[in-house]
């Protein structure tokens, strides 16, 4: 379905049935997209493990992606690159310069 495979944006969600948490990493890392991903479930640990595996630039625990200007916010593989916003991202703006006297 288009919906789960393409990147949109706006009030969409697609619903996959999926056997065990391996069969859930595999279908939701098989994307050529990962601006953001969501994982809702009780068991923080578990949460908190499979956050890591997610191959996205943005993981929200039980609530939705979005952005603070406080934090780095950006996706990897075709949803971009880099971070904007937070440290990391005023450093994508920044031309650092070395300069040698001698």
């Amino acid at each position: 379905m288009c919906s789960f495979r393409e990147e949109t944006f706006g009030p969409v969600m697609s619903v996959i049935k999926a056997e065990d948490l391996p069969e859930v990493l595999d279908l939701a890392n098989d994307t050529e997209y990962g601006l953001g991903s969501s994982i809702w479930t009780n068991n923080a640990d578990l949460a908190e493990a499979t956050a890591m595996e997610l191959n996205a630039g943005q993981v929200a625990i039980n609530g939705i992606v979005k952005t603070d200007p406080r934090l780095p916010s950006g996706g990897i593989k075709s949803s971009g690159y880099g971070r904007e916003l937070g440290p990391q991202g005023i450093k994508e703006f920044v031309n650092a310069k070395q300069v040698w006297i001698k």
